[in-house]
């Protein structure tokens, strides 16, 4: 398959209260026995802070990929493969109906068997097991926790950037959880991954362009999930077009016009993104591991 041709799109995202968030991590780190990171199940490696590894100072290392619900069912598997294959363990979740989270606390034990022991050799049994749940913005870490707490002990929205402050939420199981702000970094290594996190909602709308933002979307699209665009808005993904041929006959397709009968991009765009975040465009992944990339 040729390389597809995306358009550059400049993204201006990163806000002051990151900054703080990071400072917020290292400052705390030290209290705790490990690093729960919260990844998008339909981007895992995107949604993944290449800060966190350094942030966590070696500590025991969980992953959850959640949003499973949303994510391509055949796909998944090859993620969790991928990260046990490298040493880390991993929950699959949807953080929204609290499926897989019944998985978490016995996680975490097993994480920390060998602290666990120290611990009844000492004589402190009981004593809690703290655990710092970190994740890019709008994951699911809040509701993730809220789910696992069984009750509302974090704030959870839909919107990145809601968690700005440290909560400490302790479980009757015998674990502190420390809720972080969602945290990004200062410069991505591709436009690739900016595009995921924008296309996800890691990142405001407005701070992208949100036609060449949906028109490199539909790119994506055809040559991952091409029966997607068919079924969804009547087109054909043709190779020989470009995001925004896609993107103007879809628009045309769904009757979103302007003056002297031009497609409408912009709502195009908004309703393409829109309909993606609802899960109307089937249970897509947008990225694959590297293992299964030639496959």
């Amino acid at each position: 398959m040729a390389e597809t041709s995306y358009e550059k799109l400049n993204i201006q995202w990163y806000p002051g209260h990151m900054t703080k968030a990071r400072r917020m991590i290292e400052e705390n780190i030290s209290l705790v026995d490990a690093v729960c990171e919260v990844l998008d199940a339909r981007i895992p490696s995107a949604s993944a802070n290449p800060d966190i590894r350094r942030l966590s100072a070696g500590k025991p290392h969980l992953v959850i990929l959640n949003r499973c619900d949303l994510a391509d069912p055949t796909v998944t598997p090859l993620w969790r493969s991928a990260f046990e294959s490298a040493g880390v363990s991993v929950l699959e979740t949807d953080a929204r109906s609290g499926k897989g989270v019944n998985t978490f606390v016995p996680a975490v034990r097993q994480l920390l068997a060998d602290k666990l022991r120290a611990y009844e050799e000492k004589g402190q049994v009981g004593r809690p097991l703290r655990i710092m749940i970190l994740g890019i913005p709008n994951v699911g870490k809040s509701t993730l926790i809220n789910k696992i707490a069984g009750r509302k002990a974090a704030i959870a929205s839909d919107r990145p950037g809601v968690t700005r402050g440290k909560q400490w939420i302790s479980l009757s199981t015998g674990l502190d959880l420390l809720d972080t702000p969602g945290i990004l970094w200062p410069k991505f290594e591709s436009q690739e991954v900016g595009e995921l996190l924008a296309v996800t909602n890691a990142i405001k709308t407005e701070v992208f362009d949100i036609e060449t933002l949906a028109a490199n979307f539909m790119l994506r699209l055809r040559d991952l999930y091409p029966s997607a665009l068919e079924t969804r808005y009547k087109i054909s993904p043709s190779p020989t077009l470009t995001g925004f041929d896609l993107l103007e006959q879809s628009a045309l397709k769904r009757g979103f016009l302007i003056s002297r009968g031009e497609a409408d991009l912009t709502r195009m765009a908004t309703t393409l993104l829109k309909e993606y975040h609802e899960g109307k465009l089937g249970r897509l992944t947008l990225e694959r591991p590297n293992s299964a990339a030639d496959d």
